[in-house]
């Protein structure tokens, strides 16, 4: 479980700015609408943002958010984070944070009625972009990202246990044999460049198309099959098909894309039971998603 950090407030932010980058000083400091769950994040004016890790367990992807995403945004066509400067530990927080530019756009969690195969190409165009970037010394799955990329069989126990939780709510033969299946087909390709969150929070919408990609956080190299859970958690049957195919996705991949859909879905569901029914209900629909096209 996560160890928390106490919740910054606006006069912490402020201390912290204050002290390392006296010429922002005198910027409005104020939360922003959605804050996040790996790191908190306010307002510095209107063009700059605080981003400060929210748990020991995330305090790693800062310095490398620092180093990969000036190099990453050479050669991906839509907008991502662009860090201005790296806080470093002080009285007010002991661990290293970042500013960065301030992105415009809606989120897609916010964004009602999209039109979802446009979303669909666009993602797809991102993830091919992203994936064609050198890999030299980048880094490969870790706790730094959660093991996004790595073989899936890391969470086998973890899936396997929350199958058994939800007995009687899942179909268990079912959700098993899907599992199994992901767990057949390891990635035997060269390592690649995922970005490890692809969700609708981290997607940011202008005038109805995709216009950010956010939150590199669990990026790194390796298997590109975690970006493709979106096709689960988010996109219709007809998106959902001409996004694995914009992508490239083959039978195995698919096969071990479900699988982390799946994944993330049951250990979410057991977690949020009879506490998140909106989580919940989410939850729900990616496994019947998933189990559907088993």
């Amino acid at each position: 479980m996560d160890t928390r950090f106490p919740e910054p407030d606006v006069s912490l932010v402020h201390a912290m700015v204050a002290r390392q980058f006296p010429e922002w000083a005198g910027l409005e400091i104020r939360l922003v609408n959605v804050s996040g769950w790996d790191n908190r994040t306010f307002h510095l004016g209107d063009t700059l943002l605080v981003r400060i890790p929210s748990a020991a367990h995330y305090v790693a992807q800062v310095e490398k958010e620092q180093r990969w995403l000036p190099i990453l945004s050479r050669s991906i066509s839509l907008s991502i984070p662009i860090p201005v400067a790296q806080g470093m530990p002080c009285p007010e927080f002991p661990h290293p944070w970042s500013i960065y530019k301030w992105l415009p756009g809606e989120s897609l969690s916010s964004s009602p009625n999209v039109d979802q195969k446009p979303l669909a190409k666009s993602l797809a165009e991102f993830l091919r972009e992203l994936q064609a970037i050198s890999t030299t010394d980048a880094p490969r799955p870790g706790a730094h990202c959660f093991f996004r990329g790595a073989n899936l069989s890391v969470y086998d126990a973890e899936t396997q246990q929350a199958i058994t939780s939800l007995a009687g709510v899942v179909n268990v033969d079912a959700a098993s044999t899907v599992w199994s299946q992901a767990l057949s087909c390891p990635y035997a390709g060269d390592p690649v460049w995922f970005h490890g969150d692809i969700a609708p929070g981290n997607l940011l919408m202008t005038d109805g198309q995709l216009s950010a990609v956010i939150d590199f956080g669990c990026c790194g190299v390796g298997d590109p099959a975690c970006d493709l859970a979106f096709a689960w958690t988010y996109l219709d049957t007809d998106a959902r098909q001409c996004f694995l195919g914009e992508v490239g996705s083959d039978a195995n991949m698919t096969s071990r894309a479900m699988g982390w859909a799946l994944w993330k879905a049951l250990i979410t569901a057991v977690d949020c039971v009879d506490r998140d029914a909106q989580t919940w209900q989410r939850s729900m629909k990616t496994i019947r998603n998933v189990l559907r096209v088993a």
